[in-house]
């Protein structure tokens, strides 16, 4: 029995999932990527003796990965392993405050009461409310299409349009978190939880205060051979399951014929298929893939989330009171806000983050020194000059860095690489390179989000981070799954 062809144009983490849910439906898939790598943004960089997750350095909602293995009755355990975090995250401030942000919530709780003017009972009234966010949306927003009417025929949609006040949308994060908390630094704490999907606290709704839950609930976790272990494990899962990978092959042009999807073009010929799935950034699907197709203007003219400027750093010598997820906070967060949303610059004192994961993978660096992942917010591509902008917030986080942890950064750097907003665009397809697709900075963003199909070609459906339901490993892998749901 000949099988049903599907392609996929690009071998993000979403398209990877997506070929796995269509191999499993007894679809024959191929996949098509332009750069000589799997994993979209989820890339690795090896200098010098050090290895760095490119992209995305935070694992949670483990289960959506495991899932793809069990769809196909596989161990995950015999494709890759991770271990669950005891620390989420170490928090620095301009006043000498430290907090260790641990996994058992009792623990945190109480280390913020002890250490700052905020109570256990603020925490734990936060953390409750960030379930019930996630209670209401998750399966209604965020695991099934928001664009089609079957979606909302089921009791289950129903009872979450009835508790819509309790999402608390229409307010901003930064309104609903001063309320929570009575100290301004835990305030920028739980408001930082914006950047997870490139918005501003200040604009966003305070829906987002769902994604705490995900890590103080579900937990934080590290691949034990690194974030770029969960694309290669995908693969390995897509090939066994027949899929076919063809690298260094960029995608020329979607085809369609009498309002269905009929294959693509790659090096002048065309490859027949009933199903495309475009896990590229929907913006360049539509201009650069689809010919004589009227773009959505409306959804295609939003706002762009924000971007990364992202510092790969060598560094001689090892810091025990830093962790393997530490942020350096802004002094005045609201500014750092504005520069990036208002004047699409850089601050001059940003938050820092600063991954090493050489904390719990000793090979990621030399004996006796760690891999450091030194990222910073900032606008995304509008042709600002990145050059000059680079070296004054390289300068301005290096004096940050050595002010607050009494060392000077600059003398222990051996090896340097750079990612900025342009190189973001050029090697993962993402437009101005905005991180996350459209931002979330008002209460409607969910609804305005591409959808995963298009009602004008039956067969063509798009995944990632761009489109319906966002950005992040966890949402990139959700649009993989509404896609397996609603293809026959």
């Amino acid at each position: 029995m000949i099988k049903p062809k599907a392609i996929i144009i690009g071998a993000g983490i979403a398209g990877i999932a997506t070929a796995i849910r269509l191999a499993v439906k007894g679809y024959e898939v191929e996949v098509f990527e332009a750069n000589p790598y799997a994993g979209g943004k989820l890339a690795e960089i090896n200098l010098d003796g050090f290895r760095f997750d490119a992209g995305p350095s935070l694992f949670t909602m483990p289960q959506y990965v495991d899932e793809l293995f069990h769809l196909a009755k596989k161990d995950p355990k015999a494709y890759f392993d991770y271990l669950k975090l005891d620390e989420i995250c170490r928090y620095f401030y301009e006043d000498g405050l430290r907090l260790t942000a641990s996994a058992n919530i009792g623990d945190f709780a109480e280390e913020i009461e002890q250490r700052t003017h905020a109570t256990a009972a603020e925490v734990n009234r936060f953390l409750q409310k960030s379930k019930t966010i996630y209670e209401i949306t998750h399966r209604v927003f965020l695991e099934r299409s928001l664009h089609k009417l079957g979606s909302y025929l089921h009791w289950d949609t129903l009872k979450s349009f009835l508790r819509f006040g309790k999402i608390d949308a229409f307010r901003t994060q930064n309104k609903a978190n001063k309320r929570f908390f009575s100290d301004e630094r835990i305030v920028q704490l739980f408001d930082r939880y914006a950047t997870y999907n490139g918005s501003s606290p200040y604009l966003a709704p305070a829906t987002l205060n769902v994604i705490p839950h995900f890590e103080y609930h579900f937990g934080a976790y590290l691949p034990k051979k690194g974030m770029y272990d969960i694309p290669n494990a995908l693969v390995r899962l897509a090939e066994d399951l027949g899929v076919k990978f063809n690298f260094n092959t960029p995608v020329e042009e979607i085809l369609y014929h009498e309002g269905a999807a009929a294959g693509v073009v790659v090096d002048g010929r065309n490859i027949d298929a009933r199903i495309v799935v475009s896990n590229l950034d929907v913006w360049f699907t539509y201009k650069k893939l689809l010919k004589n197709v009227k773009p959505p203007r409306k959804l295609l003219n939003q706002q762009r989330s924000s971007s990364a400027l992202i510092f790969y750093w060598g560094i001689k010598g090892k810091f025990s009171d830093l962790g393997l997820h530490n942020i350096f906070f802004a002094a005045d967060y609201q500014a750092e806000f504005d520069a990036i949303w208002k004047e699409k610059t850089i601050y001059s004192d940003p938050t820092i983050y600063l991954n090493i994961t050489s904390k719990h993978l000793e090979a990621d660096a030399p004996k006796g020194c760690e891999n450091w992942f030194v990222m910073i917010n900032v606008p995304a591509n509008n042709n600002q000059n990145w050059d000059e902008l680079i070296v004054s917030a390289k300068r301005n986080i290096l004096s940050k860095l050595t002010r607050m942890l009494k060392q000077d950064i600059s003398d222990l750097i051996s090896c340097e690489e750079i990612l900025d907003p342009r190189s973001i665009e050029i090697k993962t397809g993402s437009y101005q390179g905005s991180l996350y697709g459209n931002s979330s900075n008002n209460q409607f963003a969910a609804f305005l989000r591409h959808p995963n199909f298009i009602s004008k070609i039956k067969g063509l459906y798009f995944c990632g981070g761009s489109v319906h339901p966002g950005g992040g490993i966890p949402l990139a892998l959700l649009s993989a799954k509404i896609i397996g749901d609603e293809v026959v």
